[in-house]
């Protein structure tokens, strides 16, 4: 596969190259050096830094590919093969996206036990990045002073380094939704924040857009389409050899662009209607804790709209409602104290409904 955006780093790297850029802590490894730290972490390390330990034997190994866990958000979770060489093409693709080239100073905080754990250090690896790497805590811009070129995080941890993203000038943030108070405290920052779209079979994202913007774009080497259901359907050769079919519902801009709807297993039929949760939740802005729309089993329409918010009940004045077409208000509120969710903070839906009981 001829790859033209990749011409300013490695020429046609593969899973057997470190960039001679590399530096992880402010320290120049190259493969052995890797290998050396690999083993000190598991033996030595602390708990997230045994996961490290694991990748990196595994990623230096003779094998082709590795194997990931799915996070389970849509289904059980499963194994799966996801081959070495597809995780370059995907870092590459990420750093012409970008504009990471060799010496950009990244901040890694992830979890290496997850697949965006996993590409952060092989886009440090390939594009030869500076990266420091961090505990994946709750605040990990809190003891470290250096500003940075790149930085991925989850919606968490953006919400507690909030005061410290100055010192970031592009972050993308994955794994969970951005909630509406995030996303208007990141427009009015100038850290350049990126919300993506991606998934453990398309080996983290393949899609990115500024927050507070509507459609997606996609990376090089990638396009989209949707089949008859309005599901969107990737086409990225360079790191899946098959057409992945997803279960998202978009309006498609172009081959290019899209904008994410819902999930069509979220998808609520209430008296004939239609009514698409995620669509909702966009509109009630007022609500300011952890909440999603569902549907439950009605005698009469089939399935009525509730509300889900997490944590101890409170009183919701109507007026919050009124943005609402009437088919799409809920019927019910029901509060929840702690949501059920993946490993990586994604919310589990039917599970936390069930949580309500009857």
């Amino acid at each position: 596969m001829e790859i033209q955006y990749y011409k300013r780093t490695l020429v046609n790297p593969t899973y057997k190259d470190v960039h001679t850029a590399f530096k992880l802590n402010g320290f120049s490894l190259d493969r052995d050096d890797l290998c050396r730290i690999a083993y000190s972490f598991i033996k030595e390390g602390e708990e997230y830094e045994r996961s490290v330990g694991d990748f990196l034997l595994d990623w230096f190994d003779s094998r082709s590919f590795i194997e990931m866990q799915t996070s389970g958000t849509t289904g059980t979770p499963k194994i799966i093969r996801v081959e070495k060489q597809a995780m370059v093409n995907s870092a590459m693709a990420t750093g012409a996206f970008f504009d990471l080239t060799a010496g950009s100073r990244a901040l890694h905080c992830l979890p290496a036990k997850y697949v965006a754990g996993k590409m952060m250090f092989v886009r440090g690896f390939i594009l030869g990045l500076d990266m420091d790497f961090v505990a994946p805590n709750s605040n990990p811009l809190k003891h470290t002073h250096s500003t940075y070129d790149f930085a991925a995080m989850v919606p968490l941890q953006a919400q507690h380094s909030l005061k410290e993203l100055s010192r970031v000038k592009k972050l993308i943030i994955g794994g969970a939704k951005i909630g509406r108070n995030l996303e208007h405290a990141l427009v009015e920052l100038p850290v350049e924040a990126y919300e993506t779209y991606g998934m453990t079979e398309t080996i983290t994202h393949i899609a990115a857009k500024r927050v507070g913007e509507e459609a997606f774009s996609v990376l090089p080497g990638v396009t989209v389409s949707y089949n008859e259901a309005s599901c969107l359907v990737i086409h990225a050769p360079h790191i899946a050899p098959d057409v992945v079919v997803t279960n998202d519902v978009v309006q498609l801009v172009n081959e290019n662009q899209f904008v994410f709807l819902g999930r069509a297993d979220n998808i609520i039929n209430s008296g004939g209607v239609k009514i698409m949760p995620e669509s909702v939740e966009g509109k009630l802005r007022q609500i300011e804790r952890r909440f999603f729309i569902a549907g439950r089993p009605d005698e009469n329409l089939g399935q009525r709209v509730v509300l889900v918010i997490e944590g101890s009940p409170f009183t919701i004045d109507s007026s919050v409602f009124e943005v609402l077409e009437k088919y799409q208000r809920p019927r019910e509120i029901l509060f929840v104290d702690k949501f059920a969710e993946t490993g990586n903070g994604k919310i589990l839906r039917a599970e936390t409904l069930a949580l309500v009981g009857d």
